[in-house]
C-alpha cells in the first residue's frame, strides 16, 4: 500500500509552516494536529522539532508522550538526535521511528549503531535536498548550511549503513504547492533498496499519485492540510483514482483547524 502522511513541523511546541524552511507561521497545536489526521485516515504522522539541532538540545519530549497516548497510527519523530541514546531516549517517549538529519553528517556511523541496537525499520534517515548544477546537494541545519554532498550518492550511503527509510524534502519545493521534484524521487528512488517518502512541494491531491508513481513509497503533506483546503480522504482519494494501491477511509471529518489544546 501506498501511504499518506501528515507531517508536523513543531517549532516552541507549535506546528508551523513556511516556505523553504523559512517565514514560518504558526498553524496549531501538534498533538490536537496529529489526533485529527489520524481521524482523517492519515496512515502514519511525523513530527519534527525543527529547531532542536540549531539551538542544540533534545527534542520536545512532552509533544512526543502526548502525540504517542492519542495515535495509534506509528509515529515518526525527528529533531536534535545525536546518538544512539537520543534514539533511545524518543522510543521510549512513544515513537515508532526516529528521524536522523544533521547528525548523520558528523557521525554517519550513528545509523549503524543505531540500527543495530533498534533495528532498521525504525531508524529514518532524512535528507535535505536542494538543486545543484550537477543534481542536488544535501544541506543541513534547517536548509542553513550546505555540505557538498551528492543527495542521491548519500541515499545510498545512508541505506548501506542501516537506514530503513529515506525521508527526502526537496528545499527548494517545500511549502510552494508546485509538486514534488519528481526527477529528484525518481532518482533516489530507483538507487536505494528501502522505502523513499517523498516531502517538500504537495499542493494538490494528484501531486501525491505523481510523486507516488515516481517511486516513492509514501507522499509527506503538510501545508494542504493545515490550510484546511483538503483532508486525508481528498489525498486518498486522487491516489486511488490514479490506480495506486492505498489504505480506504471512510472519514467525513471538517478541515482541520489547528485546535487550542
Amino acid at each position: 500500500m501506498k501511504r499518506v502522511i501528515p507531517c508536523l513541523d513543531v517549532a516552541a511546541g507549535r506546528v508551523v509552516k513556511g516556505r523553504s524552511f523559512v517565514a514560518l507561521r504558526d498553524v496549531g497545536d501538534p498533538v490536537a494536529l496529529a489526533a485529527r489526521y489520524e481521524a482523517e485516515g492519515a496512515d502514519e504522522i511525523v513530527l519534527l522539532d525543527i529547531t532542536a539541532t540549531i539551538e542544540g538540545r533534545g527534542a520536545l519530549l512532552d509533544v512526543v508522550r502526548r502525540a504517542a497516548e492519542r495515535l495509534s497510527v506509528p509515529l515518526t519523530v525527528g529533531g536534535g538526535v545525536r546518538g544512539a541514546d537520543d534514539v533511545a531516549t524518543l522510543l521510549r517517549a512513544g515513537a515508532d521511528k526516529v528521524s536522523v538529519n544533521s547528525a548523520l553528517h558528523f557521525s554517519p556511523a550513528l545509523l549503524g549503531e543505531a540500527a543495530a541496537r533498534f533495528g532498521a525499520q525504525c531508524i529514518v534517515a532524512s535528507l535535505d535536498a536542494r538543486a545543484s548544477s550537477s543534481g542536488w546537494e544535501i544541506v543541513i541545519h534547517g536548509g542553513r548550511t550546505p555540505t557538498g554532498r551528492d543527495a542521491v550518492a548519500w541515499a545510498e550511503e545512508c541505506a548501506r549503513r542501516g537506514a530503513g527509510e529515506i525521508l527526502l524534502t526537496s528545499v527548494d519545493r517545500d511549502g510552494r504547492g508546485t509538486g514534488y521534484d519528481l526527477a529528484l524521487v525518481d532518482a533516489v528512488a530507483r538507487a536505494v533498496p528501502v522505502p523513499v517518502v517523498a516531502s517538500g512541494g504537495a499542493g494538490a491531491p494528484e501531486h501525491l499519485a505523481a510523486a507516488l508513481r515516481a517511486g516513492a513509497d509514501a507522499a509527506l503533506v503538510a501545508g494542504m492540510l493545515h490550510d484546511g483546503g483538503f483532508t486525508i480522504s481528498d489525498l486518498k482519494a486522487a491516489v486511488a483514482r490514479a490506480g495506486l494501491p492505498v489504505r480506504e477511509t471512510q472519514a467525513t471529518v471538517a478541515p482541520a483547524s489547528g485546535g487550542t489544546a
